[in-house]
């Protein structure tokens, strides 16, 4: 009976104990990131391996993984996901094992309550108790609550009439409690206690999603600021031949005003148009500064002085290679919807709201668990035989022995009446579905509409380079027809140096739609979803 016993208690262990050692879940050390750990932030990463010959070079490539690496907006966007980390962690909070332990002594002195023998003497009364107590208890994912408990009391008098007795003297008392719930319907099994770890793993899904999509919106704005630099710098470029062309311009007209073949008033018109041009150099020298800040501040060149300092050389030509890109509209749309990470996070809250409604519907039913309970006792101390012999017994054998068991079962039922917390919960939860449904069809809407706005950009910057390229070849035939008939003397300065300023202008529109074309390009990919591939490795860094 004894092995069967001991036995018993072995395997209630294993069952309940073993598989709380066995649960897994997502550890605090490997969360705890030595980036988040730090309590101060890292200098740009892999700048360095830019810098050739004094100056950062940068192809748009290399300025968006070091967008992806060293921007402020982004890493600020990063938190997120580390926030939606802890709070997976912390919905793990239910199922972690508890020990508790605790120790009192009490000393206490009673009135006397008889005399000894006749005599007429009274002994005040003395009592010694000690307790101890070590429990342990554990919330499983079955919603099953586990408690094993053992505790001790000691008590001991300096009462002789007790003593004369036989009575144990002090004695101990010793209890080992095994016991769990199970709750059968409200809160009982898998899915109500998993629940809430579901719903947080979701939510980091969620988060992951809305990074994504955050860092697709910030690799189109590092491409847009990467090409106004090249723009910004071949404007400086046009406007710095625009000054050279009319500085020759008003060279030649000197040298024949000194000659003789120019009114002395017609000097000052190319003498302005070689003033205003200087002035149109130094506002885009200006212009090519402020788009280079800009863009060091995207790439965190400005969080370091050294590099800050180092000029900018960007590889990426403004003019196509190749043949320019078509689009079919319904191709992009369907990768659109595949692709887009709005949509992932829209889909990780609806399936959030499915499972909050199946939840609540396990919160509207009553309360049934199940009790079960083992207890096994022992007595043992110290007391005197008629012989006055002392003979002393041990409570932990009695205890291990289960000799002296106790068993109990319960069966509990609460049947609420209104429940009207639980019905708020279940109204929320439909509520919330009803909303993020109308969010995913917005989402959708504006999915289309971005792939439609980016489609007709792309169209338009096409067609742009075409019209642009034809104005800029009849200007430039038409500064040349200038030039030609002023040397002939059929033409005057005025219209020459009208045509040098078309050509430039021209120039500019060119180099304006180029520069438009590559962005709306990077639009479309961005629209479909597509400029995320390319630098998965990067944001995959970023999230781990």
């Amino acid at each position: 009976m004894r092995h069967s016993r001991l036995s018993l208690l072995v395997c209630l262990l294993m069952i309940f104990i073993l598989p709380g050692w066995a649960q897994k879940g997502e550890s605090y050390g490997a969360l705890l990131t030595p980036q988040v750990r730090s309590d101060k932030l890292s200098a740009p990463e892999h700048l360095r391996a830019y810098v050739v010959d004094g100056k950062l070079r940068l192809s748009l490539r290399d300025a968006v993984v070091l967008t992806l690496e060293n921007n402020s907006f982004v890493r600020i966007q990063e938190t997120g996901i580390e926030f939606s980390k802890f709070s997976l962690l912390a919905a793990h909070a239910p199922f972690d094992p508890l020990v508790t332990g605790s120790y009192n002594g009490t000393n206490s002195t009673f009135p006397p309550q008889t005399t000894i023998g006749g005599t007429g003497v009274t002994l005040a009364s003395k009592s010694i108790t000690r307790t101890g107590l070590v429990n342990y208890s554990e919330t499983f994912e079955t919603g099953t609550t586990f408690q094993a408990g053992l505790s001790s009391i000691r008590n001991s008098f300096n009462n002789t009439v007790l003593n004369s007795v036989g009575i144990l003297d002090p004695y101990i008392n010793s209890t080992l409690n095994l016991q769990f719930t199970q709750p059968l319907l409200r809160n009982g099994w898998l899915f109500a206690n998993r629940a809430p770890l579901m719903i947080a793993r979701r939510n980091l899904q969620q988060s992951q999603a809305n990074f994504a999509a955050e860092v697709n919106n910030n690799i189109l704005q590092a491409v847009q600021q990467y090409w106004a630099v090249v723009e910004a710098q071949g404007n400086l470029d046009v406007a710095r031949s625009s000054v050279d062309a009319a500085q020759a311009t008003y060279k030649r007209d000197k040298r024949a005003l000194e000659l003789g073949a120019l009114p002395p008033l017609d000097i000052y018109r190319s003498e302005s148009q070689v003033a205003s041009r200087r002035v149109e150099v130094i506002q885009s020298e200006y212009a090519v500064k402020q788009a280079e800040d800009q863009l060091r501040m995207t790439i965190g060149a400005d969080q370091d002085p050294y590099f800050e300092a180092l000029d900018l050389v960007l590889t990426e030509k403004a003019e196509p290679e190749g043949e320019l890109r078509t689009v079919d509209a319904g191709t992009a749309l369907q990768v659109a919807l595949t692709k887009r990470p709005e949509l992932d996070a829209v889909r990780a809250a609806l399936a959030n709201d499915e499972t909050g409604i199946r939840l609540a519907h396990n919160h509207l039913l009553p309360e049934l668990d199940l009790l079960g309970l083992y207890s096994s006792n022992g007595l043992g101390g110290t007391q005197f035989n008629s012989a006055s012999q002392r003979i002393t017994s041990s409570s932990i054998n009695q205890l291990f022995g289960f000799n002296y068991p106790t068993y109990e079962a319960q069966l509990s039922l609460s049947l609420p009446i209104k429940n009207r917390a639980a019905r708020a919960e279940m109204g929320t939860a439909l509520v919330s579905r009803r909303n993020d449904l109308y969010n995913e069809r917005q989402t959708r809407e504006q999915i289309m509409l971005d792939v439609k706005n980016a489609i007709h950009q792309l169209e338009q910057a096409k067609l742009s380079i075409v019209a642009s390229k034809e104005a800029l070849d009849l200007s430039n035939k038409t500064m040349a027809a200038e030039q030609r008939k002023y040397e002939l003397g059929s033409s005057t300065i005025f219209l020459v140096l009208e045509a040098q300023t078309e050509v430039a202008a021209a120039q500019q529109t060119l180099l304006q739609a180029e520069v438009g074309y590559q962005i709306a390009v990077a639009g479309v990919d961005r629209a479909t979803g597509e400029l995320l591939e390319p630098y998965h490795v990067q944001i995959a860094e970023l999230t781990h």
